[in-house]
C-alpha cells in the first residue's frame, strides 16, 4: 500500500467495503459523541467520513488534533446503515473504521476556518489565501477555471489555431492604459514594460505567414480595480487569424465562445452561434450601453418629437437647445405607490440627474405631473412609440445625446430591476458591430479614436479622405454576454498609407506612427495579409458561469482594491544595493519617503 494514501478523499463507495484501505487530507471537522469520534477528512476531490471507538489506542491521538491538520489514516472501508447515509456526500453511503493514523503536517490555531459559510473580510481572505482556498465554494471556482480553460484550448485547436507564446519583457507601449515598467540593469536608464495585451506581437504573427494564433495571454495594465476587472493583471484568450473578413472571425470564435458555456452551464440557457449583431448606434439608442444585457427585456425608445413645442416647458426649452428625450417603459407599474416613484426620483438625483419624469396609463387615463401638460394627442403618441398598454408606466430622460442615452441605460438597468423582469439562468451573448472610427474630445474639442486605433475604417482610404471623421465606421466590434463585455476586436488596419492617413486624422504626424508603432508598421511594409481577430477575458468567462459578482473570487492569489497582495506583501520596499544595480534614485513624495524610512529594514 502506498506510504500516503491509496485512495483520495472523493473515491469511496458501497462497493469498496471490506477493504483496507489509506487516505490522506485535511482534518475538516470532528464530531466527539462520547463513545465514538467521527472525523471528516477532506482532501482536492472530497470529504470521507473516519471513525474512532473510544476503545481505540488511536482514539486520544486523532481527538488531539486541530482542524486543518494533515493526517493518512488506514483503516476498513464499512457501509453505512440506511439511517446515517449521507446523501450529500458522493462518498456518504461509507465510512471508514481507522486502524492506524499518522500526522503529516500540524495546523497552528486557525486564523479563519475553513469548513462552514462564514463570511470573512478581505483583508483576512487575501492575508490567508492558502486557507481560503482549501473553501469549498473557493476551490471549486478555481477548478472549474481550470476546466473553462482547458475546454478552451481544445476548441481553439479543433479550430485549426496554433498557440505560441509572446514576450512579457517588451516596450512600453504610449496607447491604452499605464505601463509596468521594468527597469534594465545591462541598459542605465532604459525600461522594458509588462505587455497590455499581446496586440502588437499577434499582428507581427500575422505577418509573419502564421495564419491562425492564440494563447492564453497574461496582460498587465496599472489600472484600478472594479467588479469585472483585476488590478495589475488578468488572462483573455488572445486570437488572431489572417484572410479573414468580420464575418469569419464571428463564425469561428462564436461556436468556441457557446460550446464552452453550454459544457459549463449546468442547465442555463446558452444563445446559439451565429450571436445576434447589434449595431452601436441602435445599442446606445434601444438598451442605453454599448454593453447591453439581453436578459432584460425592456427597450429604449426616442420620443422627442412628441415633447417637442409641448407645453411641458422643461423638456420643451431643452429640446430647442439640442437635447433629446428618451422614454424608458416600466410595464405593470401603474399601480405602485407614490413613495416608488418618489425614491426613483431621489435615486436618479443621486446619480447627477435633475430627476426623473413619468406618466402612469391607468383606468384609460394618463396620470402624473408631465401628463397634465401634455394634449391627449402627444400622450397617445408616446403610448403608440413605446408600445406600453394600460396598467404600464413610462419614465422620461432629457439631456443631451450622449448623456441621454447613458442614463437612460441606467435607468433602463433600475426598472428592470425594481420590478424583477431580468430573465434567469440564462447566458446571452450578442456582437456589437460598427463602432464610430472617431469621436470629439468634449473638452479639447479635437478629433480622437474612439476605441482601437489600429482597427480597419469602413470604405478604407476612401472613407478618410471624403467622409466627416464622426462618420466613419469601424470594423471593430465586442462580444458582449449577460451586460458583460468579454472582449473588443477588430479587423486590423495593414495597409500602412491607411494608417498614416487614420492617424493623422487624430493629429498624428507620420514621425509620430514611426516612432511609436515602428516595429509592427515596418512590417507591414513587407507584405501583410488582411487579418483580425479578438481576446476575449478569461477571468470574465469564469465568473460569468461560476455566478460570481466579483472577480477576485475566480483569481487564484487576487489583489485588493487597492493593488496590494496581501499575502506575498507586494508591492513592497528593495534594497539600497537593488536600486544601486538598476541606476535608480527614489524621488519620493515627502510623506511616503518618512514611511519608508521608519518601516523595518529586511
Amino acid at each position: 500500500m502506498h506510504s500516503y494514501r491509496s485512495h483520495t478523499c472523493g473515491a469511496l463507495r458501497p462497493e469498496h467495503a471490506g477493504q483496507e484501505v489509506r487516505l490522506a487530507g485535511w482534518v475538516h471537522r470532528k464530531r466527539d459523541h462520547g463513545n465514538l469520534l467521527f472525523v471528516d477528512l477532506r482532501d482536492m476531490y472530497g470529504i470521507t467520513q473516519c471513525v474512532v471507538d473510544v476503545s481505540s489506542p488511536i482514539f486520544q491521538q486523532l481527538e488531539g488534533q486541530r482542524p486543518e491538520t494533515v493526517v493518512s489514516v488506514t483503516g476498513k472501508v464499512v457501509p453505512r446503515s440506511a439511517e446515517t447515509k449521507n446523501d450529500k456526500l458522493p462518498t456518504g453511503g461509507v465510512e471508514l473504521i481507522v486502524s492506524a493514523v499518522s500526522v503529516l503536517g500540524d495546523a497552528a490555531v486557525l486564523p479563519m476556518q475553513v469548513a462552514g459559510e462564514q463570511d470573512y473580510s478581505e483583508e483576512m481572505r487575501l492575508s490567508y489565501r492558502f486557507l481560503d482556498l482549501r473553501r469549498e465554494k473557493v476551490r471549486d471556482n478555481m477548478l472549474l477555471r481550470s476546466k473553462v480553460i482547458a475546454s478552451i484550448r481544445k476548441r481553439m485547436w479543433d479550430a485549426g489555431f496554433v498557440e505560441f507564446q509572446t514576450p512579457i519583457l517588451t516596450a512600453s507601449s504610449p496607447e491604452g492604459a499605464r505601463d509596468f515598467l521594468v527597469p534594465s540593469r545591462i541598459h542605465p536608464g532604459k525600461f522594458y514594460a509588462l505587455p497590455q495585451a499581446p496586440q502588437q506581437f499577434k499582428q507581427l504573427l500575422m505577418t509573419s505567414g502564421f495564419d491562425r494564433y492564440f494563447q492564453i495571454a497574461a496582460c498587465f495594465r496599472d489600472e484600478d480595480s472594479r467588479a469585472d476587472r483585476s488590478p495589475g493583471e488578468f488572462y483573455q484568450l488572445d486570437f488572431e487569424m489572417a484572410f479573414v473578413t468580420q464575418d469569419d472571425v464571428f463564425d469561428t470564435i462564436a461556436p468556441v465562445l457557446s460550446g464552452v458555456f453550454e459544457e459549463f452551464a449546468n442547465g442555463r440557457e446558452v444563445t446559439k452561434a451565429p450571436f445576434p449583431r447589434i449595431t452601436y448606434d441602435d445599442a446606445m439608442a434601444k438598451y442605453g450601453s454599448d454593453k447591453p444585457d439581453l436578459r432584460n427585456p425592456l427597450l429604449i425608445t426616442d420620443v422627442t418629437e412628441a415633447f417637442r413645442g409641448s407645453n411641458f416647458g422643461l423638456f420643451a426649452k431643452n429640446i430647442e437647445k439640442g437635447s433629446i428625450v428618451r422614454a424608458i417603459p416600466a410595464p405593470k407599474s401603474a399601480d405602485q405607490p407614490r413613495s416608488w416613484f418618489d425614491k426613483l426620483n431621489e435615486w436618479a438625483r443621486a446619480e447627477g440627474a435633475g430627476g426623473l419624469g413619468y406618466i402612469q396609463y391607468k383606468d384609460g387615463e394618463a396620470k402624473g405631473p408631465i401628463a397634465k401638460n401634455l394634449d391627449a394627442d402627444r400622450i397617445a403618441q408616446i403610448k403608440a412609440i413605446t408600445g406600453v398598454a394600460d396598467g404600464d408606466c413610462v419614465f422620461f430622460v432629457c439631456d443631451a445625446k450622449n448623456k441621454a442615452a447613458k442614463f437612460a441605460g441606467a435607468v433602463r438597468t433600475k426598472i428592470c430591476n425594481e420590478l424583477n423582469l431580468l430573465e434567469q439562468n440564462k447566458f446571452k451573448f450578442c456582437w456589437i458591430v460598427d463602432f464610430p472610427m472617431y469621436e470629439r474630445n468634449e473638452d479639447t474639442g479635437q478629433i480622437e479614436f474612439s476605441h482601437n486605433p489600429f482597427s480597419m475604417p469602413q470604405g478604407e482610404m476612401d472613407a478618410l479622405l471624403n467622409k466627416d471623421p464622426l462618420e466613419i465606421k469601424a470594423f471593430q466590434y465586442d462580444i458582449v454576454c449577460n451586460g458583460v463585455e468579454l472582449s473588443s476586436g477588430a479587423i486590423r488596419n495593414h495597409r500602412p498609407e491607411i494608417m498614416y492617413k487614420a492617424f493623422e486624422i487624430a493629429g498624428y504626424t507620420k514621425d509620430d506612427v514611426e516612432s511609436r508603432f515602428g516595429g509592427m508598421l515596418n512590417a507591414f511594409k513587407y507584405g501583410a495579409p488582411p487579418h483580425g481577430g479578438s481576446a476575449p477575458g478569461i477571468d470574465r468567462i469564469v465568473m460569468l458561469l461560476a455566478d460570481e459578482p466579483n472577480i477576485r473570487e475566480v483569481t487564484l492569489f487576487p489583489m485588493n482594491g487597492k493593488a496590494e497582495d496581501l499575502l506575498m506583501q507586494a508591492p513592497n520596499t528593495v534594497s539600497a544595493k537593488q536600486l544601486k544595480e538598476l541606476h535608480i534614485k527614489l524621488d519620493l513624495p515627502k510623506e511616503v519617503a518618512k514611511k519608508v524610512e521608519e518601516a523595518p529594514k529586511a
